[in-house]
């Protein structure tokens, strides 16, 4: 099984990805022993948000673009 998951950090900000093992990928994007180079150890301490589960890798990776297509709409603001 895998999911399409959101994390947010103190900051507000977002990260979207997907696995086939969420507590081992928190804990990765959660830690402090080497904090150069990567968005979410530069950036955390992330917190779960939402999860989706999906039976197979493709699914998942489907679903995450999606989700940061929709998250870069957003940001978008047409009047400018």
């Amino acid at each position: 099984m895998f999911c399409t998951y959101i994390l947010q950090n103190p900051a507000g900000k977002f990260y979207i990805g997907h696995t086939n093992d969420l507590e081992l990928r928190l804990h990765s994007h959660n830690r402090t022993d080497r904090t150069l180079g990567k968005f979410t150890r530069k950036n955390g301490l992330w917190g779960l948000v939402r999860t989706e589960e999906h039976p197979i890798r493709d699914a998942a990776m489907a679903r995450e673009r999606q989700i940061k297509r929709m998250k870069s709409a957003s940001n978008c603001n047409p009047t400018h």
